[in-house]
């Protein structure tokens, strides 16, 4: 069963800063900010939400199909995809672009200053949802602004159910146009904190705009997750990962299983739970993209927390 994910695929810059970058910057002079830092240790990991996405769907067994529009420089990751075995029949070359990339620098206390270059994500409305086949599910992640809303629409008019997964594309649109998402979408999947922003756009709470759709799924990190749907609210707990590593790409990780389970037509606990499992794993490995779980193991593990198998 194929899923179609529409979002980003790009690259993220990791750089890190052998000091504190408040030693270097003069506090009376911030008006005139003029600064260098000297980075040794630098890493690039593949990323992006629709990467992402499909790189744990792919190892929950699942059929992802990426919809993304990418740059000249996207070579290196079209071979991890083939490696993957990842179709790549919808990501589309921009020429003349770069591929999105996240440039972040971090110091010793985990302060960050990032850039973030959309690129070809600009791009995103040239592809089209009516163009993929043989679809039982999809999800709109975060992406160019026009694609996400073109997107939108195709899924609706094509009877595609889908997830709207705003993320950190939310701010781009206003109350009136969240709620035309969320009337087409059959599910809406933030975090806590986009949950909450999404209720001060809307001007309705999270019971309202879950009465307007299938599902509504706020992540709530160490906190675990809630799902309302059915006129019903289901607390799923955090899997306690082995090792904190880094939470960049949980919440795709989540999405993952998210996906797998309503296509699966498990019940709201179960697919919580997976999502919850996926987002744990992924956490104790550096990037997004880095974890790697057979489906024996990913079951042993469910079963461990949980007490009954997924597959």
């Amino acid at each position: 069963m194929r899923t179609l994910i529409c979002g980003s695929l790009a690259y993220d810059n990791i750089m890190v800063f052998p000091d504190h970058f408040k030693n270097h910057i003069l506090p009376e002079k911030i008006h005139m900010l003029n600064v260098a830092f000297l980075v040794p240790e630098m890493r690039r990991e593949f990323g992006g939400c629709a990467g992402n996405i499909a790189y744990n769907l792919k190892m929950l067994g699942g059929e992802p199909v990426m919809m993304a529009t990418v740059g000249d420089d996207f070579s290196p990751y079209t071979a991890r995809l083939e490696q993957l075995n990842i179709t790549q029949e919808h990501v589309q070359h921009v020429p003349d672009t770069f591929t999105a990339q996240a440039f972040i620098t971090t110091d010793l206390a985990d302060n960050q200053i990032t850039a973030f270059h959309p690129g070809a994500m600009n791009f995103s409305h040239l592809n089209s949802v009516k163009d993929a086949r043989d679809i039982n599910l999809g999800i709109i992640a975060p992406d160019g602004r026009d694609g996400m809303l073109q997107h939108a629409r195709e899924f609706h008019e094509t009877g595609i159910p889908f997830i709207f997964d705003p993320g950190q594309g939310l701010p781009m649109y206003n109350g009136d146009e969240l709620l035309d998402f969320i009337d087409m979408a059959d599910y809406v999947a933030v975090n806590d904190y986009e949950g909450q922003m999404l209720q001060d756009r809307t001007g309705r709470n999270l019971e309202s705009l879950a009465s307007k759709t299938k599902a509504v799924i706020v992540t709530l990190g160490a906190q675990g997750s809630m799902i309302l749907a059915d006129g019903k609210k289901f607390d799923i707990p955090c899997v306690p990962p082995t090792e904190i590593i880094d939470p960049t790409g949980c919440g795709d990780a989540y999405r993952a299983g998210l996906l797998y389970g309503i296509l699966h037509q498990l019940d709201w606990n179960t697919a919580g739970q997976i999502g919850s499992l996926m987002g744990s794993l992924k956490i104790s490995r550096r990037g997004g993209q880095n974890h790697q779980f057979s489906r024996d193991e990913i079951d042993q593990y469910y079963l461990d927390h949980f007490g009954h198998r997924i597959f």
